[in-house]
């Protein structure tokens, strides 16, 4: 019971190292990650480098997958790139199933002391924290090797009976034991999503004599498709364009394991030739063995790439045909596109899914804005509340995504961020805010235009004249807001925003001095100054949202 609860633990302590690595490597390098993927993926073979190169760089293919699909959302990588850095995502994390075949091969722990106690210092000092956090990581991932490898000489499974007996009646020779292993890799990595913890499993059970070599590569080509089909359970609640992406990582890895099962007996054989191996021997070398398994998981994912890298446009029009855009048109109105909580498993990624979410917000709500145009011109009733019920719909639409964007954000703040991502988060949060009071804004206004319907008021032609240039002006305002929120914030200042506020502000003034001037008519009178403030504070809140998104000290505040 014992030595179950070591393994068990130090198989735990492995996937928490990992973890660990990653984040902190995201976090030293997230910025330059995402502009690496928008920009050396201009063709198939560069998006196959990238996607291996990235994988290496954080330690895990989850981790670049999620961030090819972020790209594919925002629309800054078409989906036939996005299949060639998966490609490139697979044979980047056979570099874990190398480090793990080291740790199997010799003691490793003599390497932890010193990495505990420099990562623990830097931790402290906080000035190279994240370096800090990477080596806390290491070490506890190195650590747990060295435990895996200790513990599976204390299992000693090749020398218990029952254990023996049982492995032994799958005969290795058979096609059934090779599909049946299969599938028990496909399952167990399904269950414990995690290849990582699978493979440190297979070298536990290979180098201890427990299963052949035969069995433990027909494991990992189990594993192999196990974690795609994770990936593909987390892509259900996500959008079309995420889930042809999971789908494409399927195909690619079970075309791989179908062409690996007609040659398995040669390719196995050759495989362990490289690392001199004799798969039919008695006796093996736990070191031959764990190398002989992350040769093949590398060998199998490089030369399926090879095979597969000249077909990524049929890999495409595939999935395309498979997976249909299934939503309405009122349901894309309504949904989050670009952020799913299935498939947030990296919190500085996170951040660049969440601000396109917030891009498709501004984008809604300038839809929004376009309606009280269509308001006022409506003729007939019927037309007007068709208008002003879909203006009310949309004040909905802004209530639900502030708070389901709000509560994303939550989940990511509560991650381990930097302070950058932190800064980031406080801004998108105070976006969103103003972006929900710009839906307010423009349903009071269609409130106000529908009263004065009601009472059939009428105005002067020279206010209708000024609450067209009000709108116009407000207008422009709020596609500049747009223009700002899509882009780099790097590229934009708050100097045109500035003008536009200012003619409104003027343009406001002349509009209330009218209304007050107007002594023929309360309504008329009442009804201008009402729609000259609402505007001007529609204004406002546009200004606040640029100025969050610029990072811009706040000038302007609504009334």
């Amino acid at each position: 019971m014992l030595i179950a609860l070591k393994l068990l633990g130090s198989i735990a302590l492995l996937i928490y190292g990992m973890k660990v690595m990653s984040e902190a490597l995201q976090k030293m390098a997230g910025p330059q990650l995402r502009h690496l993927l928008g920009k050396m993926t201009t063709n198939r073979f560069s998006g196959v480098a990238t996607g291996a190169l990235v994988t290496v760089a954080v330690q895990s293919s989850a981790a670049t997958t999620v961030m090819t699909v972020s790209f594919v959302n925002a629309a800054l990588l078409t989906l036939a790139q996005a299949i060639s850095i998966i490609m490139g995502a697979n044979i980047g994390t056979t570099m874990s199933a190398w480090i793990m075949s080291a740790g199997f091969s010799f003691n490793v722990t003599t390497l932890v002391w010193p990495a505990f106690l420099i990562g623990i210092i830097l931790i402290q000092l906080g000035k190279h924290r994240y370096i800090g956090d990477f080596l806390f990581g290491l070490s506890f991932l190195l650590f747990a090797l060295g435990m895996l490898r200790t513990t599976g000489i204390e299992m000693d499974l090749a020398n218990k009976p029952a254990v023996v007996n049982f492995f032994s009646s799958f005969d290795s020779g058979s096609y059934w034991t090779i599909l049946l292993f299969l599938l028990i890799g496909s399952i167990l990595t399904c269950i414990a999503q995690s290849s990582a913890a699978l493979m440190a499993i297979t070298m536990v059970l290979c180098t201890t004599g427990a299963i052949t070599i035969f069995q433990g590569i027909a494991l990992v080509m189990g594993e192999n498709i196990g974690t795609t089909l994770t990936a593909n359970i987390a892509a259900l609640s996500a959008n079309t364009q995420a889930r042809r992406a999971a789908l494409a990582h399927l195909l690619f890895n079970v075309f791989g394991v179908i062409w690996v099962l007609l040659v398995f007996f040669p390719f196995v054989r050759m495989v362990c030739s490289i690392v001199g191996l004799d798969p039919t021997a008695s006796s093996q070398s736990s070191a031959k063995l764990s190398f002989a398994l992350a040769m093949f998981h590398t060998a199998f994912n490089v030369i399926n790439t090879a095979l597969l890298i000249g077909f990524i446009p049929q890999i495409e029009k595939i999935v395309c045909g498979l997976i249909k855009p299934k939503k309405t048109e009122e349901d894309e109105e309504s949904r989050l596109m670009y952020i799913s909580a299935g498939l947030m498993k990296t919190p500085e990624i996170s951040i660049l899914q969440a601000q396109k979410e917030i891009s498709l917000f501004s984008e809604r709500m300038c839809r929004m804005y376009g309606m009280l145009k269509d308001l006022h011109e409506s003729g007939e009733d019927d037309k007007f509340k068709e208008v002003f019920d879909r203006i009310v719909k949309y004040e909905g639409i802004s209530d639900s995504m502030e708070n389901e964007i709000g509560h994303y954000l939550s989940q990511v703040a509560d991650a381990h961020l930097s302070d950058e991502s932190k800064d980031k988060i406080r801004s998108m949060l105070r976006q969103i805010g103003e972006l929900e009071s710009i839906g307010d804004g423009c349903l009071n206004i269609a409130k106000i235009m529908k009263r004065g319907r009601e009472n059939k008021t009428v105005l002067t032609k020279e206010q209708e004249e000024g609450i067209a240039s009000l709108y116009s002006l407000v207008g422009d305002a709020m596609s500049r807001m747009n223009t700002i929120l899509s882009g780099r914030k790097d590229d934009y200042d708050i100097v045109i925003s500035d003008e536009i506020e200012g003619k409104i502000n003027a343009e406001r003034d002349v509009l209330k001095n009218s209304g007050v001037q107007d002594l023929a008519s309360y309504e008329s009178s009442a009804l201008i100054i009402d729609l000259a403030g609402e505007f001007e504070k529609t204004g406002d809140y546009i200004m606040n949202v640029v100025e969050a998104r610029l990072g811009v000290e706040s000038k302007f505040k609504a009334a």
